[in-house]
């Protein structure tokens, strides 16, 4: 029963209890979705982000998701209204709660990368003010979109070997993120469960080779290895680990070398991420609690706060153009936890 006007609905659930073949009992119990009323603008604005999503709902799920997304949309203008260095606002995740978007979009559990061994070789610097791999050349592909898939680590992999493997020959490939979803486990990899990918890199450097996407495409689900050694297209010779907690060995390598893949802790309101340099009180520093692995392709500096320039895999709808900053300097979240690259 829904009050569309108060914009509360009532779910009734009746049991039917058949006793001794004759007398039906029935139990009902009554439960509120809304505990304040929702307005009529705040259901017109909930309407026109549907639209906007193509997002689909049954009746009872359609004034579950109006909660919610009311309840987001007023965490965001809260903080909006603050003094931050970064914005919030609304994307395709306004409909869920931070428990949904980790149980789809996150490492299903937190990586413990403690057991990364620095061995990178640092140069001496001085460093550039501020780089961007992006704007040196075709060695960056576009932002991909991992569904609802834990597989965040493949992408990480994937982007910095496809970034490491332009550099090297001057040709940009999309490479597979589904064959290492299918066929990493042995290297402590756990498909749309998580991963690192530190260990993704080691798995192709002792598989002989990963595939592009075109010959083993992206389903975003567990699967079947399809692995065929003809078609590897990327290969790695070794696998370099920048040493625990050491942002500036990070600042080294993207500034010398390449792209790096690492792995930091998302915490609730960095699914609302819409612009400006990411910094957070909640989340860890530590190497036991990342759930989500992103690739660096540069860094610079916005009025004085030093930032890394991130690659994300949440589609390019979400925060700037697929891309976010997130502060540098003080292993925020605990970046400075687990980075690596490959050699090819």
């Amino acid at each position: 029963q829904a009050d569309i006007k108060s914009g509360v609905i009532v779910l009734f659930i009746c049991v039917c209890r058949d006793v001794d073949g004759s007398v039906c009992d029935t139990f009902c119990s009554v439960e509120s979705l809304f505990s304040t009323p929702v307005t009529a603008e705040e259901e017109y604005d909930f309407k026109i982000w549907i639209s906007k999503y193509n997002k689909k709902y049954d009746l009872i799920e359609y004034y579950q998701r109006l909660k919610v997304f009311t309840e987001n949309k007023k965490v965001i203008e809260t903080h909006n209204a603050g003094n931050h260095t970064f914005t919030m606002g609304l994307n395709q995740f306004s409909d869920m709660t931070f428990a949904d978007f980790r149980k789809y979009f996150l490492l299903k559990e937190p990586q413990n990368c403690s057991a990364t061994h620095g061995n990178h070789a640092r140069g001496k610097g001085p460093y550039p003010d501020s780089i961007d791999w992006r704007n040196k050349g075709n060695y960056v592909t576009h932002v991909k979109n991992q569904g609802g898939c834990g597989s965040c680590w493949t992408f990480s992999t994937t982007g910095c070997l496809e970034s490491v493997t332009a550099i090297s020959t001057g040709k940009l490939l999309y490479l597979s993120e589904q064959q290492l979803v299918d066929c990493a486990q042995a290297f402590n990899n756990h498909g749309c469960n998580g991963g690192l990918p530190s260990q993704a890199f080691e798995y192709i450097m002792y598989n002989k080779g990963l595939m592009t996407e075109d010959d083993y495409p992206y389903d975003g689900v567990d699967k079947d290895c399809r692995f065929k050694p003809d078609l590897a297209a990327a290969f790695v010779k070794d696998v370099v680990n920048i040493t625990k907690y050491e942002e500036m060995e990070m600042v080294d390598a993207v500034a010398n070398h390449n792209p790096v893949s690492f792995a930091y802790e998302v915490t609730g309101d960095f699914m609302h991420y819409k612009s400006g340099v990411y910094t957070s009180t909640k989340c860890h520093n530590t190497t036991d609690m990342v759930n989500h692995a992103v690739l660096a392709v540069g860094y610079g500096e916005e009025n004085g706060l030093p930032y890394w320039i991130v690659k994300n895999s949440w589609g390019a709808e979400w925060g700037i153009d697929g891309y976010f900053y997130i502060e540098r300097g003080k292993n925020m979240c605990g970046l400075a936890a687990c980075a690596s690259y490959p050699v090819v």
